[in-house]
C-alpha cells in the first residue's frame, strides 16, 4: 500500500518506509525528530515546475501532466521509491497545505500505476 501523509502528523505503525518527497526541507521540522527512512529530493518536481504551479489548483491538471512528464525522464529517482512499495507499507510525506493538490498525491498515481504495470 502506498500512502501520502503530511510531514506534520505524527509517523504511525501502518506507515511502512517513510519517504520525504520535496526538493526542499520542511519548515519548523528538525530533521533528528522526523521518522524517515529518507529524503528523495530527485523525485520531486523540478524547481521551474514547483514555482509555476506555486500550489494553485487551477493549474492542478498541467501540473500533474508536467510533473508526470518529469517523472517520466527519470526513472532512477523514483525506481527505489518503486521498491520500496513491492516490500510493504509506503509513506510520501510532503509539506504542502493542500492534502490533494501536491507533488505526493501525482506521484503516488505514478508509482501506483508503475507498480500494476509490472505486476502484468
Amino acid at each position: 500500500m502506498i500512502q501520502t501523509k503530511r510531514v506534520y502528523e505524527p509517523a504511525a505503525k501502518t506507515d511502512g518506509q517513510r519517504f520525504l518527497v520535496e526538493r526542499l526541507w520542511p519548515r519548523g521540522i528538525k530533521k533528528e525528530s522526523l521518522s524517515l527512512t529518507g529524503w528523495c529530493k530527485e523525485v520531486a518536481p523540478s524547481h521551474e515546475l514547483r514555482k509555476w504551479f506555486n500550489h494553485d489548483p487551477d493549474k492542478w491538471n498541467e501540473f500533474q501532466r508536467r510533473y508526470r512528464t518529469e517523472l517520466e525522464s527519470r526513472p532512477e529517482a523514483w525506481q527505489p521509491l518503486l521498491e520500496a512499495a513491492k516490500a510493504g507499507n509506503l509513506t510520501l510525506l510532503f509539506s504542502a497545505h493542500d492534502p490533494e493538490h501536491n507533488n505526493a498525491v501525482v506521484l503516488n498515481n505514478f508509482l501506483v500505476k508503475s507498480l500494476t504495470a509490472t505486476v502484468k
